[in-house]
């Protein structure tokens, strides 16, 4: 918990010591499988190690097909294990992204409605203008891809036109393929190159998010509760910290499954120490939302509880983030007695060195996921941000982090021109039933 300061307490049922963590990791949209996640711990860790003198090794999991590893780690003076699981919903992401070009091109308009109709935009606009822009960055990018590919179809219809040895309609007509054929050609052109323009991917994303006006889609809904239903069985297991990373978009499925599992009364006093592990988060873009009340109810409840620890961590250097903004102040659903988040920052500027810096600073889809890579330049603190020293090392987040005061360029003001919140939904005790089998 936190004191009154906004400092961190260790909960009553942790001495902050660890010899066995369970981590499950939430990833944000994307469509790739687990096992890019495992092999990304394994390189980074391995460098971060050697950086930081410690060791690290992974190893996987028989059976879990990639979705989970192990990781023995000698970190300050101490030998941890740590199992690490991914809670896959890619499959999800995935069939949201099987979209042809029309049909992008018809959610970039409901999307972007939804986002200036509701006045969402607008607010997030004077909270961060960096994730602000990446949001409009697809729309831009698709609008200007659907010009140039109409001008040059315009232009290659009036040549085909002039040049076709024909007259009359039959003229006017071959102009008219010829203009839609290259036009098309260009849209497909633009459609193959979006592994590196990433103008589709994020259309995807946005539009999933705001497909519902910011209430949970159903397939994503049962998903999450299969997640709580894993995490309430690793809190009755042998493990003594249990950790969740949500990372981006998983920033706020954390919030819903964790809200979820403490709700159903699995944190017992004397068990394995539940901790939140927030970093990138990009909820502002789902509670600022109409129908984003199940949201903002679970982010007023999370955010009062002293049953567990939640860390967020950001960086202004990360233009796809809502760097520093606690995500329950903004929405405005934040409860008298806050609690959480921690809002800290991992400072790319001061923890890379300036050459790697030099190398990611444009690269702006990668600095999105360095708080998952290894950090050059690090103080030699156990309280600074790496996130093998919270995953693999031998101290609950409660203890690593307990007397940090929280980043004092913080953004609290609530900004969030929608703040209803869902009611407390009536406990159910067979909801979570059989977590453990």
């Amino acid at each position: 918990m936190t004191t009154a300061d906004g400092h961190i307490a260790a909960t009553e049922h942790d001495d902050g010591t660890v010899a066995r963590r369970q981590v499950f990791y939430i990833p944000g949209y994307d469509p790739f499988p687990p096992r890019r996640y495992r092999e990304l711990y394994r390189k980074e860790g391995r460098a971060q190690a050697a950086l930081s003198g410690y060791s690290l090794a992974v190893t996987g999991q028989p059976g879990a097909g990639g979705s989970g590893w192990t990781v023995i780690a000698g970190i300050e003076a101490a030998d941890v294990t740590t199992d690490i699981e991914v809670l896959v919903w890619s499959d999800i992401v995935q069939a949201t992204m099987g979209h042809g070009i029309l049909a992008t091109y018809a959610q970039m308009l409901r999307t972007a409605w939804t986002y200036i109709g509701s006045g969402a935009i607008f607010r997030l606009a004077r909270l961060r203008k960096g994730p602000t822009l990446a949001a409009l960055y697809p729309v831009l990018a698709l609008a200007m891809g659907f010009l140039a590919a109409a001008a040059l179809g315009l232009l290659a219809g009036r040549i085909a036109g002039r040049v076709v040895p024909v007259s009359g309609f039959m003229q006017t007509a071959a102009g008219l393929a010829v203009g839609l054929l290259v036009g098309w050609t260009v849209l497909l052109a633009l459609r193959r190159a979006d592994g590196h323009l990433y103008a589709y991917y994020l259309m995807h994303d946005y539009a999933y998010a705001a497909s519902h006006l910011g209430a949970t889609p159903p397939a994503l809904d049962a998903r999450l509760r299969q997640f709580a239903r894993r995490i309430a069985a690793a809190l009755s297991g042998t493990a003594d910290e249990v950790l969740v990373v949500g990372h981006s978009s998983g920033a706020h499925l954390g919030v819903q499954v964790l809200a979820e599992v403490i709700r159903g009364g699995h944190v017992r006093a004397g068990g394995a120490e539940l901790s939140f592990l927030s970093l990138g988060h990009v909820v502002p873009m789902v509670s600022f939302l109409p129908r984003a009340a199940d949201l903002r109810r679970d982010l007023a409840y999370l955010s009062a509880r002293g049953d567990l620890t939640w860390v967020d961590v950001t960086a202004p250097g990360d233009g796809c983030a809502f760097a520093l903004c606690d995500p329950v102040a903004v929405t405005g659903v934040a409860p008298d007695g806050q609690r959480w988040p921690l809002v800290l920052s991992a400072a790319f500027t001061r923890t890379l060195s300036p050459a790697l810096w030099r190398r990611l600073r444009w690269r702006f889809f990668r600095l999105h996921f360095q708080y998952l890579c290894a950090f050059d330049a690090l103080p030699d603190r156990s309280d600074v941000y790496d996130y093998f020293r919270v995953t693999a090392g031998p101290l609950t987040l409660a203890r690593r982090f307990g007397g940090r005061a929280p980043s004092a360029s913080r953004i609290v003001r609530p900004l969030s021109g929608y703040r209803t919140v869902s009611p407390d939904p009536i406990p159910d005790p067979d909801h979570l039933a059989g977590a453990a089998a």
